[in-house]
């Protein structure tokens, strides 16, 4: 089942630093709360990455997406992953036009701006592994020919916790392709009872639109800022930090499966992109260590018997930080 929203006329083009800003306000118009789950989710953005969102059914995970792409002038489109899925759903496939006795390529939602992926531990393997090369390449191929997808495009799924009922954990190698994996939590007392308040005001969660939410950047406005982060100063001393970081990852006694070299360039790109949305032309420590969970959980795995006593990839990243030497 896909969807797809149509691109909104472009907005009046704000400073590429006031765009973040500009974002949150237009968010806080629908989603309530999740403040930590959106700062990682603009980080990622801005750094021209894909976004994995895991968390119980009703927390808004889905919202979250629909929201923050109606701020962009892009195009959005939602593939609802099911157990039956095949790969040519997603990427598209040669149709044949009896009228002219050709072979056509009908394209696939994947040919978007940003291709939300809903529940997308709901399918096989199979059709899971179909978004690798679009994810890594940017293009699709399709009996033997390489498409190009458009730009800019990112894939943000999201997915319930793995010991639900019906899923289909993700293979390690897509996993990899995420720039970071984000939990969404339960809301706050206080947030959650604001939920039920605008509901009972009339929130409409099918048209985000009519909640007044309006496009407040468009994809220059976007590739101007991540053109910014990519500008950052990062100093040789936090260079090594990362790359400390990373490596501590494969030597701990509780880890069977270390974080990769990719990983170390994902939490590169992370940081520069929290410094820039500090305001600041340059990395510290502390932005290094406030992303390297959304940027490292899923790329280590936890050995079964640690998993067993309650060892989390988080709480692995948090023994790691604390013992990681920082830069002065």
């Amino acid at each position: 089942m896909t969807e797809t929203s149509p691109q909104p006329n472009p907005p009046a083009v704000p400073a590429p630093a006031s765009m973040i800003d500009a974002i949150r306000a237009e968010v806080g118009k629908v989603v309530v709360g999740q403040q930590g789950v959106l700062a990682g989710f603009l980080a990622a953005l801005l750094a021209d990455g894909h976004i994995l969102l895991e968390g119980v059914p009703g927390v808004a995970k889905t919202l979250l997406v629909k929201t923050v792409a109606s701020t962009l002038s892009i195009e959005m489109t939602r593939i609802q992953f099911t157990p039956d899925l095949m790969p040519s759903d997603i990427t598209g496939q040669l149709m044949y036009d009896q009228r002219t006795s050709e072979f056509t390529f009908r394209e696939g939602p994947v040919f978007t701006n940003l291709l939300l992926a809903d529940e997308i531990n709901r399918t096989p393997p199979k059709t899971q592994a179909a978004l690798l090369e679009v994810m890594e390449e940017r293009q699709a191929t399709v009996a033997g020919v390489a498409r190009p997808l458009p730009s800019p495009f990112m894939v943000i799924a999201t997915q319930n916790p793995v010991e639900y009922e019906g899923t289909y954990p993700l293979p390690e190698a897509q996993l990899d392709r995420f720039l970071a994996k984000l939990y969404v939590g339960y809301p706050e007392r206080d947030a959650e009872q604001e939920v039920l308040q605008r509901h009972h005001d009339g929130l409409n969660l099918h048209e985000v639109a009519a909640n007044g939410v309006r496009a407040v950047a468009t994809p220059e406005d976007l590739e101007h800022a991540r053109r910014s982060v990519r500008a950052i100063q990062v100093d040789e001393s936090i260079l090594r930090y990362i790359t400390e970081i990373v490596r501590s990852t494969r030597t701990s006694p509780v880890v069977d499966l270390g974080v990769s070299p990719r990983g170390g360039v994902a939490l590169l790109g992370l940081s520069k992109a929290w410094a820039w949305m500090a305001g600041r032309d340059f990395v510290t420590p502390d932005d290094v260590k406030m992303i390297a969970k959304p940027g490292l959980r899923h790329r280590l795995q936890v050995q079964p018997e640690a998993e067993l006593e309650g060892v989390t990839p988080d709480i692995v990243l948090d023994g790691l930080l604390e013992s990681v030497p920082v830069p002065r």
